[in-house]
């Protein structure tokens, strides 16, 4: 007699679901015995406060008692890390049952509670792998959303407290797009980062930021005899608006500029329903002047957006030097106004 395939299925389907609930049991039972050590390590700890070396002392008695037995758990940077870990989590209520020991690793080596917070927030809301985490982390995610927004709204996004209001409260710049996997010393045709983007499609909307989903490629739009290609279509559900993108692989001109808006008139005007937000362009490039940016378009602009990318993601030291040149040319800008 035949078996009915589905029953083979769904038997597969029962041990993979049984299986993914026991290594989430198991990782939710190992943050919490970690956090329980770092506790009793803490609060001996503070016994002792009188000592200034007995911390470290403390910690090298308990791994010579249990690394032999229970291996690299019980290392003196792991102890550490579980310490440090109470610390800054006393309460196991703010524990995330979705964040297993590896997120908690990178959370806890963030200084600032205001960056740590935000980090929280957004993993939990987007149900960030670990690996997702840490580039977000490694990318400087924060400090690009920072650029041109006050950390309380940037908190208040992520932690869904508020909706964001304008464009630049989601949209980075620069962005970072190593996940596409060109070569650096190459060169590229804009079809040819397009096509990578499609093909990571997933990866570059983690990137563009919360709500956007994906409409079309190439989208062709007609206007009186002449035919236009738009390189990207999104919709973000959060702005309520389309969003389009064009991709440079050079520097950005005023002609590029004069390009996107004339795409952003057509769809304020031709496919945007009432009750939608106007359209918003953001211009991918290379390199950009902000000079020419703010002279090439209206000065209450804020439906054209110009970002520059990074096809391979530069050191931390690089990252920080580039967001502080851009929040310099915003002081400078606002202290002439």
């Amino acid at each position: 007699m035949l078996i009915n395939p589905s029953i083979i299925a769904d038997i597969q389907a029962i041990i993979a679901n049984a299986q993914q609930k026991a290594a989430r049991a198991i990782d939710s039972e190992r943050v919490l015995m970690y956090w329980q050590i770092g506790k009793v390590i803490f609060e001996e700890e503070q016994q002792g406060k009188d000592r200034a070396d007995y911390g470290t002392y403390l910690i090298k008695s308990i791994s010579t008692t249990f690394q032999p037995q229970m291996g690299s758990g019980f290392s003196v940077r792991q102890l550490e890390m579980n310490r440090q870990f109470y610390r800054m989590f006393p309460n196991t209520n703010a524990l995330r049952s979705q964040f297993n020991w590896t997120h908690y690793k990178l959370l806890i080596r963030i200084d600032k509670e205001e960056k740590r917070a935000f980090y929280i927030a957004e993993a939990e809301k987007n149900n960030w792998t670990a690996r997702q985490l840490e580039r977000q982390i490694n990318s400087l995610l924060f400090e690009r959303l920072l650029m041109s927004n006050d950390v309380q709204s940037v908190l208040a996004v992520a932690r869904a407290e508020k909706l964001p209001q304008e464009p630049k409260e989601i949209i980075k710049d620069p962005m970072v797009l190593e996940f596409l996997g060109l070569k650096r010393e190459a060169s590229y045709y804009e079809k040819d980062l397009e096509t990578a983007i499609i093909t990571h499609l997933q990866d570059f909307i983690l990137e563009l930021g919360n709500g956007f989903t994906f409409v079309a490629r190439q989208k062709r739009i007609h206007i009186e005899g002449d035919d236009f290609f738009i390189d990207l279509v999104f919709y973000n559900r959060l702005l309520q608006c389309f969003v389009l993108i064009e991709i440079k692989t050079g520097k950005l001109t005023h002609q590029d500029l004069g390009q996107l808006q004339m795409y952003v008139n057509y769809y304020d005007r031709f496919e945007k329903q009432d009750f939608e937000n106007p359209c918003i362009g953001i211009l991918l490039c290379t390199d950009k002047n902000d000079a020419v940016v703010k002279i090439s378009l209206p000065q209450n602009n804020n439906s054209i957006i110009a970002s520059k990318y990074h096809l391979y993601l530069p050191s931390e030291q690089q990252l920080i030097d580039e967001v502080k040149k851009e929040i310099q040319k915003l002081d400078d800008a606002q202290g002439l106004m």
